[in-house]
């Protein structure tokens, strides 16, 4: 037997979930679980979590609206994704939303063009940005997250590279990269080879 379970959101104006249950009990829900949170993600939805956990093949998640659901279409297509993935159905009330269509297989395919073209321009805006800032030379780049000077310095000191890594909490990697910009790799090649000896 499928089930029909409903999700309601608090939206930023309304704190109230109370007319989206009735509607999704109208609806013929079965179980109906609110979320108490308004957001932009879905991060942090712990019902909504809970009812994709919990979806069988079959079965139904409904919502009132899809902006109840998701507040962008990237979020919309993961969700999606997980429900094509456990042979379950999206269905709105207020829209002409429905997975379990041809029509609402349709939306499936159009939302992921859609997702793609969102993630497009939000890259295309985001390499304007960091061209105008470089040619203001504003921007630098990201700092960097391997401290070099203190590693070289632990080095020179005699730390060995497993010790600096564990010291400054970061990867024997990464020290390793920093030494090799700094010393010359057969240099550093007889000092990895002395440790193991």
């Amino acid at each position: 037997m499928s089930n029909i379970i409903g999700y309601a959101r608090v939206s930023s104006e309304d704190q109230d979930c109370s007319i989206q249950e009735s509607a999704l009990r109208e609806a013929g829900c079965t179980i109906i679980r609110s979320e108490k949170k308004s957001g932009t993600t879905v991060a942090g939805r712990q019902e909504l979590d809970t009812i994709l956990a919990f979806l069988r093949t079959g079965d139904t998640l409904m919502v009132t609206r899809i902006d109840r659901l998701a507040r962008s279409v990237a979020d919309l297509e993961k969700i999606v994704e997980t429900l094509k993935a456990k042979g379950a159905f999206l269905r709105a009330t207020e829209q002409a939303v429905d997975t379990s269509t041809p029509a609402g297989m349709a939306f499936l395919q159009m939302l992921g063009v859609f997702a793609q073209f969102e993630t497009a321009i939000r890259r295309e805006r985001q390499m304007e940005g960091i061209a105008k800032a470089k040619a203001q030379g504003v921007y630098k780049g990201r700092k960097p997250s391997v401290p070099m000077n203190e590693v070289r310095r632990l080095h020179a000191d005699g730390v060995r590279p497993t010790d600096i890594a564990k010291q400054l909490k970061i990867g024997r990697g990464s020290v390793y990269r920093a030494l090799n910009e700094a010393v010359p790799a057969a240099v550093l090649e007889k000092e990895i080879d002395a440790i193991f000896d």
